[in-house]
């Protein structure tokens, strides 16, 4: 299901692209009046083959304006649109987050793990470790199958190289061990705490 939903992002995408660069195109061949219009066979009632041409006419603008139906429909289209478009941008963020994960209970049927009480877990001893300031833990990937896309800031005094490899060994592998799982494999990212300067007398 995630990468049908990638595939069918990409093509929508794409199509997108395609057909904004080929319009823009088109409407520079025309502003600009260039020779290279010339060469194309645009249809006869292409709207920009010349300067100054536009995409509607005062006339078309205003062709439905006096009616009552007009401008409450224009804002219900654009209400939606706009909706629509929250929508999916919504659903790319949900996406990325992983809500639960899959624990082998040696029963047979197995249990589920909250992916938020885990990413809590492992931020909670993450920010324990000598010369972590902050850290902020999100789980992504497959049920079956999670990362750990953890962001660290680091204290002025912190060894970025020591701050991994403890957070490999303990707060990582410590998930790991509780949910049952046989690895988890995790994306770091550091950044430095900005502080002011000492003074020095």
């Amino acid at each position: 299901m995630r990468q049908i939903s990638r595939t069918v992002n990409r093509v929508l995408l794409g199509v997108v692209g395609v057909v904004l660069l080929g319009t823009g195109g088109l409407v520079l061949l025309g502003g600009l009046d260039l020779p290279a219009k010339e060469h194309l066979d645009l249809p006869a009632h292409w709207p920009w083959s010349r300067p100054g041409d536009v995409l509607l006419s005062a006339q078309q603008r205003t062709r439905w304006t006096g009616q009552g139906w007009w401008w409450p429909s224009v804002i219900a289209a654009l209400a939606v649109l706009v909706l629509l478009m929250l929508w999916w941008l919504l659903s790319q963020l949900r996406r990325h987050r992983l809500h639960e994960i899959l624990v082998d209970s040696g029963d047979g049927e197995g249990a589920t793990l909250r992916g938020r009480a885990l990413e809590g877990a492992l931020a909670a001893e993450t920010e324990a470790l000598d010369g972590v300031d902050r850290a902020g833990v999100l789980l992504t990937g497959r049920r079956r199958e999670p990362r750990v896309r953890a962001l660290l800031a680091l204290a002025p005094h912190a060894d970025p190289g020591t701050v991994v490899r403890r957070l490999s060994e303990e707060a990582v592998a410590h998930a790991r061990r509780s949910a049952g799982l046989d690895r988890l494999p995790g994306d770091v990212r550091l950044r430095a705490v900005k502080h002011r300067p000492e003074r020095v007398s």
